[in-house]
């Protein structure tokens, strides 16, 4: 019986049941890296999104936010 992984290169490769899988090859072996590089990403967005809607709610940032829309809408005319 055969069992079907990823050798070192990425592809797809056979090894016999039994074959011995050295520690080289469990570190070299990326399944799920690419989940855990979104996870990772989704993650910093949301927190970077969570900085905004605190700044954006306070007053200061507000005004100055209304400030510069005025004034690009006031040059307009």
């Amino acid at each position: 019986m055969t069992i079907i992984e990823k050798n070192r290169t990425g592809a797809p490769g056979r090894r016999t049941r039994g074959a011995e899988v050295t520690p080289v090859d469990r570190l070299a072996d990326e399944t799920g890296a690419t989940t855990a590089e979104y996870a990772i990403t989704t993650l910093a967005a949301c927190g970077f999104a969570a900085v905004l809607v605190v700044l954006l709610k306070s007053g200061e940032v507000r005004s100055l936010l209304m400030g510069i829309i005025t004034s690009a809408l006031s040059m307009g005319s």
